[in-house]
C-alpha cells in the first residue's frame, strides 16, 4: 500500500531538486509541467504539477517517520548538502513523543519533517508540532 499525494508547485525544479532530496529517489516521470516520484520507504506516489499560485496551508505539516536516529542523521546530511536550510530538534517532546526531527520547507512553503520516536511520553503539557 502507498500513500498518494498531489502537490501544485510555481518552480518545478526547485521542487525536483527538494523532493530528490527528501525522498531520497529520482522521479520516475518528468515533463514540463508535471512530475511523479515514488518510493517503497517510505510507501509514497508524489505527483508535482505546475500552478502559477500556490498557497499551502498555513496550520498542515507533512512527516516522514524512520525507524532510526542514524535516518534522521542521514537525511540532515543529504538536506545540508543539497544546501536546503534544516532544523533539527534532539530529543524533543512533541505529540505525546519524545522525537529527534529534521524540518525542512519545499519551494513554496510546504513544512515537512523527518523523525523518529525514541520513546512514547504521557507527560502534561506535551506541545504538539509547535514547529508548524
Amino acid at each position: 500500500m502507498k500513500t498518494h499525494l498531489s502537490l501544485h508547485t510555481t518552480n518545478l525544479d526547485e521542487s525536483l531538486r527538494f523532493y530528490t532530496t527528501l525522498l531520497d529517489v529520482q522521479p520516475t516521470k518528468h515533463y514540463n509541467d508535471y512530475a511523479l516520484f515514488v518510493s517503497d520507504d517510505p510507501g509514497l506516489e508524489l505527483a508535482l504539477n505546475t500552478s502559477k499560485n500556490v498557497t499551502p496551508p498555513r496550520d498542515t505539516h507533512y512527516g516522514i517517520a524512520v525507524s532510526s536516529s542514524d535516518a534522521v542523521d542521514a537525511a540532515i546530511a543529504r538536506f545540508r548538502s543539497a544546501g536546503i536550510d534544516v532544523d533539527v530538534e534532539v530529543e524533543e517532546t512533541c505529540c505525546y513523543a519524545k522525537q529527534n526531527k529534521a524540518w525542512v520547507a519545499d519551494p513554496d512553503g510546504r513544512r515537512w519533517e523527518t523523525y523518529v520516536v525514541l520513546e512514547e511520553v504521557e507527560a502534561a503539557g506535551a506541545t504538539c508540532c509547535s514547529s508548524v
